[in-house]
C-alpha cells in the first residue's frame, strides 16, 4: 500500500492511500481519517460512500466530518466510487462507468472485469484497513450521499450484522423504478430485473429492513427529487416499522452544503451506537 498524503487534522491524521485491488483488478485510492483516540488503540469506523462523479476526495474535503469524528473518537473511510485507469471500461455519460460504479458487482461486458465495488467496499477494503490501521471493523457504521446513499442502504441491509448503524443523505431510494438506476443496473447486471432487487433500498426495506437504527436526511428543494424517489423509501420504512428517522429538511438541495450542514448529526448518530 502506498501513502499518497497524510495531514494533521483535529488532532488526528487525514490520510490518502493507494493499493492494488484484487477485486477491481486495478489500483484503488481511498481516504482514511484516524481520530486522536486511535493513538491508544483500535477505534470504531464510519464508512462514507460518495455519489456520482465523485472520487474519495469530495466528501473528505467538503463534508466537514473530521472534526466531529475526532470529537466522537471514530475513524472515517472514504472509498472511491469506481475503478479507474486506462484499461477500465468507461462511458461518455457522467452516470455510467468511471465515477459511477453504483456499488454493485457487474456481471455484464464490458464492466465485469473491473466493476466490483460491492465486494470491494464490503469485503476487500475493510480487511485491508483493519490489517494496516488501528480500526475495529467489527464496530462499523455506514453512510453515503446520493448514489453513495443507495450503496450504504443496500449494503447494510444485505449484510445483517456487518454494520451497527446506517444513515444516508438524499439517497437514490428506488433505482429499479428510476432513470438513475434502470440504466445503470441493466448495464452492469443485465436485463433481468430480478437481479436488481438487492440493489434497491426501497425493495430491501420492504423485504428485510435493517437490524439497527436508520437516519435519512433529504432536502426539500433537491433538484433531483424525481430521480431519487425518497417518498418510496419513507413509505417502506413506515410499513416495515423500521427503527429510525426520515427527515425532510426544508430549503436544502442536493449539494455538499446540505451534506455538511447535517454531518454533525450523522456522525453523532453513528457514534452513539458504535461507542455503546
Amino acid at each position: 500500500m502506498k501513502t499518497v498524503s497524510e495531514n494533521a487534522a483535529f488532532g488526528g491524521v487525514q490520510g490518502v492511500y493507494a493499493h492494488a485491488s484484487d477485486v477491481t483488478g486495478c489500483d484503488m485510492t481511498f481516504g482514511l481519517y484516524l481520530p486522536p483516540a486511535a493513538q491508544a488503540g483500535p477505534v470504531p469506523v464510519l464508512w462514507y460512500l460518495s455519489g456520482l462523479t465523485c472520487t474519495h476526495e469530495n466528501a473528505m474535503t467538503k463534508a466537514g466530518a473530521q472534526g466531529w469524528a475526532a470529537e466522537a473518537g471514530i475513524a472515517l473511510v472514504f472509498p472511491d466510487t469506481s475503478p479507474r485507469g486506462d484499461a477500465v471500461a468507461d462511458d461518455d455519460a457522467y452516470d455510467l462507468g468511471q465515477g459511477a460504479g453504483f456499488y454493485v458487482d457487474a456481471t455484464e461486458a464490458p464492466w465485469a472485469p473491473h466493476f466490483g465495488m460491492w465486494s470491494y467496499v464490503s469485503d476487500e477494503l475493510p480487511q485491508l484497513v483493519a490489517d494496516a490501521f488501528p480500526v475495529d471493523i467489527t464496530r462499523a457504521g455506514i453512510t453515503g450521499h446520493s448514489m453513495g446513499g443507495h450503496g450504504a442502504l443496500t449494503l447494510a441491509m444485505a449484510h445483517p450484522g456487518r454494520y451497527r448503524s446506517l444513515s444516508a443523505f438524499a439517497p437514490i431510494a428506488h433505482p429499479t423504478q428510476s432513470d438513475w438506476g434502470k440504466k445503470q443496473l441493466s448495464a452492469y447486471l443485465g436485463d433481468d430485473p430480478a437481479a436488481w432487487d438487492t440493489h434497491d433500498a426501497t425493495l430491501m426495506m420492504r423485504a428485510k429492513g435493517f437490524d439497527g437504527p436508520v437516519l435519512i436526511d433529504q432536502g426539500s428543494e433537491d433538484q433531483f427529487l424525481d430521480l431519487l424517489m425518497p417518498e418510496a423509501l419513507a413509505e417502506a420504512m413506515m410499513a416495515r416499522r423500521q427503527q429510525g428517522s426520515f427527515r425532510m429538511q426544508k430549503g436544502y438541495d442536493h449539494s455538499y452544503f446540505f451534506v455538511s450542514t447535517f454531518m454533525r448529526d450523522h456522525v453523532r448518530f453513528h457514534a452513539e451506537v458504535l461507542n455503546a
